[in-house]
């Protein structure tokens, strides 16, 4: 079981992330790993085919259109639970505080620790207990872009469920049981983060 987790995380970490010459060279290499376990696969078929068969011009700014451009499809966990509120700071510290737990150097490449495609490939190779435990802690935000998603139709829909059919418990049937789930929706309190260093997190006892 701890093997398809893995590899769920690290084909979903990948097929979240920007769609660059890189990605679409590991196409087969996806195709192949989730092929070994019955029922993988399917989940991620047309997000696969889309990187396979687009021009990668076309797919690239798809991807910046409804990832980057908007928070409909945020990638950042905390953004559904917390918005831009002040609260928000220290929700990233405690990230970033798991991250430093553990023996290897996690690098941030820039972005935001709450990054839902660093979450998944830090859980699919660096630390799979402690990167469940974020995704678990982090559900309700799973939860709520995967209704984003497939309210607008896209493909990635899938993989937000397939990673949340790895954590305890049954997806809410609607977005209004989300809600309840966190609580809340995402804030829209404006007063800034505090200030965060988004350069590589130490390595543990450093």
């Amino acid at each position: 079981m701890s093997r398809r987790q893995q590899v769920v995380y690290l084909a979903a970490a990948w097929c979240l992330s920007y769609p660059d010459e890189e990605l679409t060279g590991r196409v087969p290499l996806m195709r192949s790993a989730l092929g070994e376990f019955p029922g993988a696969l399917p989940d991620f078929a047309e997000v696969l085919d889309l990187l396979e068969s687009t021009p990668p011009m076309e797919v690239q700014a798809h991807y910046v259109r409804e990832f980057d451009l908007g928070k409909r499809h945020a990638l950042h966990l905390s953004y559904w639970t917390d918005g831009d509120t002040r609260r928000r700071g220290e929700v990233l510290g405690n990230f970033k505080k798991t991250y430093r737990q553990s023996d290897i150097l996690v690098d941030t490449r820039g972005e935001l620790p709450d990054y839902l495609p660093m979450v998944l490939e830090y859980a699919a190779v660096v630390d799979l207990a402690a990167g469940r435990e974020l995704l678990t802690r982090f559900r309700a935000s799973l939860e709520m872009l995967r209704f984003g998603l497939l309210r607008d139709g896209l493909p990635h829909a899938r993989i937000l469920q397939a990673v949340c059919a790895t954590l305890p418990g049954k997806s809410p049937a609607d977005e209004q049981a989300v809600m309840r789930m966190a609580g809340y929706g995402p804030p829209t309190e404006a007063v800034g983060l505090d200030p965060y260093d988004p350069r590589l997190l130490p390595v543990k006892g450093a």
